[in-house]
């Protein structure tokens, strides 16, 4: 199960979308605290999420996850890209982090990446 964490409808449901045409399982979520009281939690393999939203962000979401025991790799989306973030995501494991509009082929890089451990 791979699960995207995203405020933007669009966004959230084009990247189900292009997940499930690759031939992966998709749950999204419209906020991180959707997807912490959420089965899939237990269940995902790898986590997509935005940077920047409502609510808990998406490096709190990583702190949080971190915090509670849940090692899963992440690929982090952003159309704020800040160097500082970018550095601090990756050095606490993120496995990608892509600026919005991002090229599939870079999405699913990663995702290859993320999924070979």
């Amino acid at each position: 199960m791979i699960s995207i964490v995203d405020d933007d409808e669009y966004v959230r449901e084009a990247t189900k979308e292009l997940l499930r045409s690759l031939g992966y399982s998709a749950a999204a979520f419209a906020s991180a605290e959707d997807f912490l009281q959420s089965e899939q939690l237990s269940t995902t393999a790898c986590l997509i999420s935005d940077v920047q939203m409502p609510g808990l962000s998406g490096i709190d979401l990583q702190r949080r996850l971190i915090a509670d025991g849940h090692r899963m790799p992440i690929i982090f989306i952003t159309a704020f890209p800040d160097d500082r973030v970018r550095a601090r995501a990756l050095g606490a494991g993120a496995i990608g982090f892509l600026t919005k509009p991002y090229r599939e082929e870079s999405l699913i890089e990663c995702l290859g990446e993320a999924l070979k451990s």
